[in-house]
């Protein structure tokens, strides 16, 4: 139990260091060929930081464990959402545009809308389900190239006072990687390192994850929505805490909605798409699976709290931040009470 304790901890470790250097990495190489900082912090960042969700979900449901692999893809966005955007919210609200918002927080809903239907009327994750998360997936990234290419090609006045516009913000995000460019070597070694870690780290995640659930007779769901969904959250916490410093806290909004689209489209569509499985049921909850009255209703309120108010205002407010805190100190209470 010590032993699998101790490696559950290295595998987060390892998962935090191999997403920290895979994003520096992918963040410098595409400076280095001159992507604005828009779409870097649109897709790239995003990526990066949900790649030790991907990896864990991915080898989860290849070795079995389904209610590993959909407990962690429902559980960080509740995280993302219910902890790390909330401390930003909590500490210090403020402005936010509303514009980038949109196109994330649309595609989130349809990916969610996909989640529901599979759960409620399939009763499963079945390969077409998958496919269809990978699609929006792909289809949300090309959305984001196009948008930057008008924006930055254009050559029209009104695109080069949009691109000037949103300087400041994309500014932030490279300012908070230093002011010198990594040599080609470097950002070569931390990809490659990068993306080792994040696999050893989520190897040793799922499996000794397994292995406590089972010792305390706690059901593998329910590690997977609390333990593994704040472990493989943790980019996610660097880039938002950064953010806070810098006094940029909708670029954290940014992250984490898009972070939270990538867990339910890429996390779960490659999960689903090479491992299908069945909706898990670790415990019962007003006579029903507790995941489809309790979990997912969760991660749409939280959600709903999140991004309703900034795109009807363009405000975040402190409210929002408190109450999402209380909610998760909720859900985690509740998780472990059922």
């Amino acid at each position: 139990m010590i032993k699998a304790v101790l490696l559950f901890v290295v595998g987060l470790i390892c998962l935090i260091k191999g997403g920290d250097w895979f994003v520096e990495g992918a963040s410098s190489l595409a400076r280095i060929f001159k992507l604005p900082e828009i779409l870097i912090g649109a897709t790239v960042v995003s990526i990066g930081t949900t790649l030790p969700e991907v990896m864990v979900s991915t080898m989860s449901a290849l070795e079995g464990h389904g209610e590993i692999a959909y407990g962690n893809a429902i559980g960080s966005v509740i995280c993302n959402t219910a902890l790390i955007a909330a401390i930003t919210l909590a500490l210090r609200p403020g402005p936010v545009d509303k514009k980038p918002l949109k196109l994330p927080v649309a595609f989130f809903y349809l990916a969610a809308a996909v989640y529901c239907v599979s759960a409620y009327v399939i009763g499963s994750f079945v390969r077409p389900i998958g496919i269809i998360l990978l699609l929006l997936f792909v289809t949300y990234i090309c959305l984001n190239v196009r948008s930057v290419k008008g924006l930055v090609g254009g050559g029209s006045a009104a695109a080069a006072q949009a691109q000037s516009s949103s300087a400041p913000a994309d500014g932030a995000q490279s300012s908070s990687d230093g002011s010198g460019e990594l040599p080609m070597s470097r950002i070569i070694l931390y990809l490659i390192a990068g993306a080792v870690l994040i696999a050893i780290g989520a190897n040793l995640l799922v499996d000794n994850g397994t292995l406590i659930a089972q010792a305390l007779g706690v059901p593998e769901s329910v590690i997977a929505l609390t333990f593994v969904a704040l472990g493989t959250s943790l980019p996610e916490l660097v880039t938002a805490v950064t953010s806070l410093i810098k006094g940029h806290g909708s670029l954290s909004l940014g992250n984490v909605i898009g972070a939270n689209f990538f867990d339910l489209a890429l996390v779960s569509g490659v999960s689903v798409t090479l491992a299908p499985f069945k909706v898990p049921q670790s415990a019962v909850l007003f006579g029903r699976n507790a995941s489809l009255v309790f979990e997912i209703p969760t991660m749409l309120v939280v959600m709903t709290i999140l991004t309703v108010p900034p795109l009807l205002t363009g405000k975040l407010k402190r409210w929002q931040g408190i109450l999402l805190l209380a909610i998760y100190a909720v859900f985690c209470a509740v998780q472990f009470t059922m």
